[in-house]
């Protein structure tokens, strides 16, 4: 009986050896030949979307402009349609596991923009989308090719800047208003690049005189054309303005194209409401502990909310002078490097630079601070820190908004969006080995990422552990909590601002300047407020998991290097990913 049933696990073992055999090898040919779609898929996806291209450092189409006008949405719709019938083709159970990955992201792409040009129609209702100057600055502060040929290709994009704008006249019907004084704001600071930064430029090129004075003649063009759409966006008659709420329909569809989480956006409101009532029960209790220090016998508020308030305003005087703040972050990233290097949390390449700079007024009006990273074309281009300027605010506007940057918060900020944030993510994400991860990067994914090694910093002892630092987190956490309730909120629920503002300022704890600029955001964009609690959700349960199944075993910068390796693809992909390597 022995010999028997060895003889026949021989059998079987041979016939499933024989069967992967086969299956390997048709899902080998199923890879190859989904590789090579690939390759065609993203060239022709740069003949598309040229500007797109040379973000990520491809720099084939710098010289060509895209004018929105419905010959382009035709031709891009096209685009999409033939790209989703060219993917039909392949059986995706037969595909490696990162392929499967890689097609699910293609999909999501077509469908997200097949979405955008048949229903969400922004080319319509918001005009900051029209915006020429972002593109060619970018190219300008380049250091990729020399600055004659840079120069060149700004000059032969520039051709169409009166026909971008002239399309841009006949898109919009009935714009918001928000995203109208927002297009107007952007433009008006933006001009300087072709009117003195490229001008500048072009000064210190070999061409000859004859043709400078035609690149020069251009670039004031193109900004006189600019500075005739806003004042046309000014002077436009507009009665019967859009809403800038999205509204529910179109707000479930961009929630679920843009975050590809595993969770709808009403099951993400329900976590973050629950995730709120949490962290303001924790800091309430490092309130309290902290109470006696800061002020002594004096009693306590009547309400709990109050007693947290008090707490934050006290610790939050404590802040860099107004023209400080970016020298301060500038000092911080050295501090951030040694400490990671201290822990062993993460390898962080020195050969990447990064470098803190005043924003560019094209980015103005969304975000207090921003990474702008490059691509995988360009893996060895410049990151920059964008940082926005007090230069415009008042002196109690100012005081506010130094105020909510405190001491304490400056650093997590500093955490967030440069080391191990965004800059790090970006930089690993730019040597994944999988082109279509690095490009189309998942916003939950980049952001949770972020907000995750806020917490992740002061677990290892970043902050020496105070009740302060983590009192501090707490509230900047809260931030990203409130952030998905608000959006969502604004958008789907009709919430208002004067209610908005109370929230904020009550129950996020956060300062006047802050509430009103969070307001000023939610109103001119869509679900991209989610991302940060969304990702840093799955992220964070995902280590915990890990960490459970693991025990011993597990190594904090193993799974952190590991999770990066696959790009910016979606968390519940890398999820997928690496529980199947380790199996």
């Amino acid at each position: 009986m022995k010999n028997l049933l060895l003889a026949l696990g021989a059998l079987l073992l041979f016939s499933c050896q024989s069967s992967d055999k086969k299956e390997s090898a048709a899902g080998g040919n199923q890879d190859a030949a989904f590789d090579a779609y690939k390759e065609h898929f993203v060239d022709a996806l740069w003949k598309t979307y040229p500007e797109w291209a040379s973000s990520v450092g491809y720099h084939n189409y710098d010289s060509m402009m895209t004018v929105n006008d419905e010959a382009y949405r035709k031709s891009e719709l096209a685009f999409l349609d033939a790209q989703m019938d060219s993917l039909k083709k392949y059986d995706v159970a037969q595909l490696s596991s990162n392929n499967k990955t890689d097609y699910q992201l293609i999909e999501n792409q077509l469908k997200s923009g097949i979405f955008s040009d048949e229903e969400l129609h922004a080319e319509q209702w918001n005009p900051s989308i029209y915006n020429i100057s972002q593109s060619s600055a970018e190219i300008l502060a380049g250091n990729y090719d020399k600055l004659d040929n840079r120069v060149k290709n700004i000059y032969l994009k520039l051709r169409r800047a009166k026909d971008f704008y002239a399309a841009a006249k006949n898109n919009i019907k009935n714009p918001t208003l928000e995203h109208t004084a927002l297009a107007i704001q952007q433009i008006e600071g933006s001009t300087s690049t072709f009117e003195v930064d490229l001008i500048d430029s072009i000064k210190k090129t070999s061409f000859s005189d004859a043709e400078k004075q035609a690149m020069i003649a251009r670039a004031n063009e193109a900004a006189a054309a600019m500075k005739d759409f806003a004042a046309w966006l000014k002077a436009l008659k507009n009665d019967s303005p859009r809403s800038f709420r999205l509204g529910e329909t179109l707000y479930k569809k961009k929630f679920e194209y843009d975050l590809q989480a595993n969770s709808t956006s009403d099951q993400m409101f329900e976590k973050a409401s629950k995730r709120k009532a949490e962290v303001q029960a924790e800091m309430l209790k490092i309130s309290k502990e902290l109470w006696p220090k800061y002020f002594d016998k004096k009693p306590m508020p009547a309400t709990d909310l109050e007693i947290v308030k008090m707490m934050i305003d006290k610790l939050s005087e404590k802040h860099v002078a107004r023209d400080s703040f970016q020298i301060a972050i500038e000092r911080q990233i050295p501090t951030l490097i040694d400490f990671i290097k201290q822990k062993d949390l993460i390898y962080i390449d020195p050969s990447k630079p990064l470098v803190v700079r005043k924003e560019p007024a094209y980015m103005q009006g969304v975000a207090g601070a921003s990474i702008s990273a490059p691509g995988p074309y360009d893996k060895n281009g410049n990151t920059y820190y964008n940082v926005g300027t007090l230069a415009n605010y008042t002196k109690d506007a100012a005081e506010s908004y130094l105020r909510e940057y405190n001491y304490y918060i400056l650093q997590i900020l500093n955490i967030h969006e440069a080391i191990p944030g965004h800059y790090t993510q970006l930089v690993y994400s730019n040597q994944s080995p999988s082109l279509i991860k690095s490009l189309f990067g998942n916003n939950a994914m980049i952001e949770g990422w972020a907000v995750y090694t806020e917490r992740m910093m002061l677990e290892n002892g970043y902050g020496g552990g105070t009740p302060e630092f983590w009192l501090m987190y707490y509230k900047w956490h809260l931030r990203s909590v409130c952030n998905t309730i608000l959006d969502i909120s604004v958008h789907t629920k009709e919430m208002k601002k004067e209610d908005a503002i109370k929230f904020l300022v009550n129950e996020a704890f956060q300062q006047q300047a802050e509430a009103e600029n969070k307001w000023r955001r939610v109103s001119v964009t869509q679900v991209q407020l989610c991302c940060y609690f969304t990702g840093y959700s799955e992220i964070y349960d995902f280590r915990e998991e890990l960490k459970s199944k693991m025990g011993d075993k597990f190594n904090l910068k193993n799974f952190h290097e590991k999770f990066l390796s696959y790009g910016s693809a979606p968390v519940k992909d890398i999820k997928a990913l690496m529980l199947e390597e380790m199996k």
